[in-house]
């Protein structure tokens, strides 16, 4: 079949009708790229500035009252806790920031150049037998969990947790009865350890782990001699896959958020308050107000809505202020909890106790491992330095 010549009105036309279409097309590209940065744009302002949304207020009153009547509602489903450092106070575990007994202002026996660098992973590189030093004195294992890490069990036993976010390395969550399945740990966790060394990275157990740092010996890979690090995120590090991964679909559903013991100062675990829909309730739990940040600056630089507790737009922020263990008993009292939350923690007390004493060795039987009859005359006589007869 000849070719058409270029010179052809047929193919001129067609050649024009072409080219409208590609201009029309890219004009519809440039306006639906315009159109999606409006978009962007309404949707910045409607949640900084609450115009043209949707904030149904969910809580009769912004109070603990109100918020417990709201969990005994129907529209309370699934609820998201956000832990930090404050619910293992009362464990015997400093928090980070407070300022005579946190432990940022007690690590002057580590002669570091300033706090925050026992857990920066350069100077870790350089320096790691503070780290260790410390890890000895804070080890998972030597605490038991607070009424605060029984509470969040406890709804997981009503069917209300959907996940707890916690900043916390204790793993006093998994103590308590949580499974990994309910956890995010955002700042990872002493389970496992890794070699340091990108060409190798071996893996180690919490026993190994364990087991250097209570002989305090700075923990090398047996493979190549590289410090070997337990998986916690230190500055300078990136978090966990799970946080991203598990965020993307838990926000979306979530009916309410109780945020405990935590500053909301490290980001990307701070931001999670921005992340649920605009009508859930959020409940703080701490000794403090925190997490109000300004609501403009807050959305431009994507660090979400900041609490909002007194002013006259307040809606769904309710804050309790004191220790997270009687701020959660209160309000299990309120939800009637309150005797079978007091019953389970001291029922798993009482089992890590006897737990403890079982495995703590006894001074006599390590003396003499095995039992024994009591010596015959014979045998008496022989230790005595006489013959049997």
């Amino acid at each position: 079949m000849a070719e058409r010549d270029a010179s052809d009105p047929l193919e001129t036309q067609a050649g024009k009708v072409q080219e409208a279409q590609d201009s029309d097309s890219d004009t519809e590209e440039g306006a639906a790229g315009g159109e999606a940065e409006m978009d962007f744009l309404r949707n910045l302002f409607s949640q900084t500035l609450g115009l043209g949304t949707q904030k149904e207020r969910l809580l009769d009153s912004l109070t603990l009252e109100g918020v417990a009547r709201y969990m005994l509602s129907e529209r309370c489903r699934r609820v998201i806790c956000l832990v930090g450092a404050g619910i293992s106070t009362s464990a015997g575990i400093p928090d980070f920031r407070s300022p005579s007994t946190g432990l940022y202002a007690n690590l002057q026996k580590y002669h570091l150049p300033y706090p925050e660098a026992i857990f920066e992973v350069g100077y870790f590189k350089k320096h790691p037998e503070p780290f260790f030093a410390l890890a000895k004195e804070l080890y998972p294992g030597q605490f038991k969990p607070t009424l605060c890490h029984y509470f969040i069990r406890l709804l997981k036993e009503k069917g209300l947790l959907l996940r707890c976010y916690t900043q916390n390395i204790d793993t006093l969550e998994r103590v308590a009865g949580l499974e990994p399945e309910d956890l995010v740990e955002a700042h990872g966790t002493f389970h496992t350890s890794h070699c340091i060394s990108p060409l190798c990275q071996q893996e180690y157990p919490l026993s190994w782990m364990k087991e250097k740092i209570f002989s305090e010996v700075t923990p090398k890979c047996e493979k190549c001699q590289s410090v070997v690090k337990p998986d916690i995120v230190f500055f300078g590090e990136n978090l966990p896959a799970r946080f991203f991964s598990c965020i993307q679909s838990d926000f979306l559903k979530v009916d309410l958020l109780i945020i405990m013991g935590t500053s909301l100062q490290v980001q990307p675990f701070a931001s999670l308050i921005g992340k649920a829909p605009l009508s859930t309730p959020r409940l703080l739990i701490n000794k403090e107000k925190t997490g109000q940040t300004d609501p403009f600056l807050g959305m431009m630089m994507g660090l979400g809505g900041g609490m909002d507790f007194d002013s006259k737009k307040a809606y769904r922020d309710v804050a309790w202020l004191g220790d997270c263990d009687q701020g959660c008993l209160a309000l299990a009292d309120l939800l009637g909890w309150k005797k079978e939350l007091e019953d389970l923690v001291r029922k798993e007390h009482a089992s890590i106790n006897a737990q403890s004493e079982s495995e703590r060795p006894n001074p006599t039987t390590a003396a003499s491992p095995s039992k024994s009859s009591p010596p015959t005359k014979e045998e008496a006589r022989t230790m005595e330095g006489e013959k049997p007869q």
